[in-house]
C-alpha cells in the first residue's frame, strides 16, 4: 500500500463495503415484526437495563470521566486524520516481529485472503474469538464454502451459532434469549449434552466449556478480531471476559487476525486511555478480566505463524465524509445500544446489519452507501441518550440528520414527498397563493370536528403521513388575520 492520506477529499478510496451490511427489509418493516414478539421486549428490557446500571456505577467511580472521554475523541480524531501513516507503521513493525500484513479492500479480498491462509495449513476447521469484522464480512460463509468449519468460542456467539441464528448485539450476541431458550438450544444441538441439563447460569456455562475445550485442544487454527493496535509496537490487544478468546490466541500454530483499519491507535500512552474508557462504557467492569496482547510471532511460545489482514470495506469512504467520519471513531463498546429506546424495543435484527443500535444506524449506511440501508437512518428519536453515553463522545444524532440529507438528495425529484414540498415551496413564495392555500387548509378544521389533531384515516396519500405523525387541526385564523385585528387602528 502507498502512503496516500486516506479517504481525503481528492484522493482515491475504496469500493463502498462488500458483505453481510445490507437488510433485506426495511428497518420499519423489521421493527414492526419485533414489537409484536414480548418476549424478546422482555429480553432486552432486562438485559439492558441490568448493563446501564452497571456502567452507571463504574463511571461514577471517575472524576474526571468527561476529560477522559475528551481525550479519548482528541485521539480517535488526531489517528483518523494520518490513519496511512500509521497504518504504514503498523505493517512495518507487525512485519519486524515475525508476522505477515495482507491488505484487503473489500469483503471479497479478505475472505479469500483468510481462506488461503487455512487452506496452506491443510487445516478443515478453525476456532474463532468473537470478531465484529469476520461477521461483517461473511467470514465464517466463506469458509464453509470452502470445505473449512468454523467454531465460534464466544459463549454468547456459541449460542447464537448453534440455535442457527444470528447476532443481535455488538457485546452480548445473543442478548434476545433466556437461559431457558439457550438450555434448549445446548439440548437439542450439543453432541454428549447431560439430558439433565437445567437452566441454571453455572451449569449451560460448564456444558459450553465442555463443548469448546475439545475443539481448543484439536485446532491448528485461530481466527481473532481486533479491539485495537498499536503502531508504535506492532501489538494486537483483544478485551474479553471469559478467557476463551485466550485460548484462541495462544494453542493454535496459526492465528489469523481480521481488523478494520480504523482500530489502529499510534503508541502505548494511547492504548492506556482506551483501555479506561472500553470496558466501564462496554461490561460495566473497572477492567477486562481478560486483556490479550501479542506481536508478531516468538519462538516456541503461541503460534508460530500470524497474519494480519488489514480491512477497508468501505471505511476509506467513510473518511472521505468530512461529518460522517466520526463514526470510525466507534470502539465497539455498545453503550449506545443498551441507553437507545428503539433498540430496547425492537432488539438487533431489526436492522438487518451486523452493527445495530445508534451506532449501526450511521455506520452501516457509510460502509455500504446509503441507499443500501436507506431507512437506518431512521431508526432513531434523535433523543440523544447514544452521545451523551459514548465514551468517546461521538455525536450520533448530527450524524443521523447529516445522512437523512444525504437520502433525501439522492431521491429523484419525483417521489409524492418531493412533488408535495415542490408545490407547498411554490406556495409559500406566492403571496396570493398561500392565502389561497391557507383558506382551502382551514377546511381540515369540518374533518377534525373539534378534535385538537385530524384524525389518522385520513385518503392516501396523506395517510401515509398520519399514520405516524399528528397532523395538527388548522386555526380558526391565520397568523397574518390575527395581527391585522389586534394591531387595526
Amino acid at each position: 500500500m502507498t502512503a496516500v492520506h486516506l479517504g481525503m477529499p481528492g484522493l482515491p478510496t475504496a469500493p463502498r463495503g462488500v458483505g453481510h451490511l445490507r437488510g433485506d427489509r426495511s428497518f420499519p418493516d423489521a421493527a414492526r415484526d419485533a414489537l409484536r414478539d414480548g418476549q424478546l421486549r422482555a429480553n432486552l428490557g432486562h438485559a439492558t437495563t441490568t448493563i446501564r446500571g452497571k456502567r452507571a456505577a463504574v463511571v461514577g467511580e471517575v472524576p474526571d470521566w468527561e476529560q477522559l472521554r475528551q481525550a479519548g475523541k482528541a485521539l480517535k480524531a488526531a489517528t483518523m486524520a494520518r490513519l496511512d501513516e500509521h497504518l504504514i507503521a503498523l505493517e512495518e513493525q507487525v512485519t519486524a516481529r515475525g508476522g505477515t500484513v495482507h491488505w484487503a479492500r473489500d469483503a471479497i479480498e479478505a475472505n479469500e485472503i483468510v481462506t488461503r491462509l487455512v487452506r496452506a495449513t491443510g487445516a478443515d476447521e478453525v476456532v474463532k474469538v468473537k470478531s465484529m469484522a469476520t461477521q461483517e464480512i461473511g467470514l465464517n460463509e466463506a469458509l464453509e464454502a470452502a470445505g473449512v468449519t468454523a467454531h465460534e468460542t464466544d459463549l454468547a456467539e456459541l449460542i447464537v451459532q448453534l440455535g442457527e441464528d444470528t447476532p443481535s448485539h455488538i457485546l452480548v450476541p445473543a442478548i434476545h434469549k433466556n437461559r431457558a431458550e439457550i438450555r434448549e438450544i445446548f439440548l437439542r444441538t450439543m453432541p454428549g449434552v447431560d439430558p439433565g441439563l437445567t437452566d441454571d447460569p453455572r451449569r449451560l456455562a460448564m456444558a459450553a466449556r465442555a463443548h469448546l475445550r475439545e475443539r481448543f485442544l484439536r485446532a491448528r487454527v485461530a481466527v481473532s478480531g481486533a479491539n485495537f493496535a498499536v503502531a508504535e509496537t506492532g501489538t494486537l490487544a483483544v478485551v474479553e471476559s471469559e478467557g476463551n478468546g485466550r485460548m484462541c490466541l495462544t494453542l493454535p500454530q496459526t492465528l489469523i487476525t481480521v481488523m478494520g483499519i480504523e482500530k489502529v491507535v499510534p503508541t502505548w500512552r494511547d492504548l492506556e486511555v482506551f483501555l479506561q474508557l472500553l470496558p466501564r462504557s462496554s461490561t460495566g467492569e473497572r477492567m477486562n478480566p481478560y486483556t490479550s496482547l501479542w506481536a508478531g510471532v516468538t519462538p516456541g511460545d503461541g503460534p508460530q505463524e500470524f497474519h494480519l489482514v488489514l480491512l477497508d470495506n468501505g471505511r476509506t469512504a467513510v473518511l472521505a465524509d468530512e461529518v460522517g467520519r466520526e463514526a470510525l471513531h466507534c470502539i465497539r463498546c455498545s453503550a449506545c445500544l443498551n441507553v437507545c429506546p428503539v433498540y430496547e424495543r425492537t432488539g438487533g435484527h431489526a436492522y438487518g446489519s451486523v452493527y445495530p443500535g445508534p451506532i449501526g444506524a450511521v455506520l452501516s449506511p457509510q460502509l455500504t452507501g446509503v441507499e443500501d440501508n436507506a431507512s437506518l437512518p431512521y431508526a432513531s428519536t434523535l433523543c440523544g441518550a447514544c452521545y451523551d453515553v459514548c465514551p468517546v463522545a461521538i455525536d450520533i444524532p448530527s450524524i443521523l440528520v447529516h445522512l437523512r440529507a444525504e437520502h433525501v438528495e439522492a431521491q429523484e425529484r419525483t417521489t409524492p414527498e418531493a412533488l408535495a414540498f415542490r408545490a407547498l415551496a411554490k406556495a409559500m413564495s406566492n403571496p396570493r397563493l398561500w392565502r389561497l392555500a391557507q383558506r382551502a387548509a382551514g377546511l381540515g378544521r369540518f374533518l377534525a370536528r373539534g378534535r385538537p389533531t385530524l384524525p389518522a384515516a385520513l385518503p392516501p396519500p396523506i395517510s401515509g403521513w398520519t399514520r405516524t405523525r399528528d397532523l395538527p387541526t388548522p386555526p380558526r385564523e391565520t397568523f397574518t388575520q390575527s395581527w391585522a385585528r389586534e394591531h387595526r387602528r
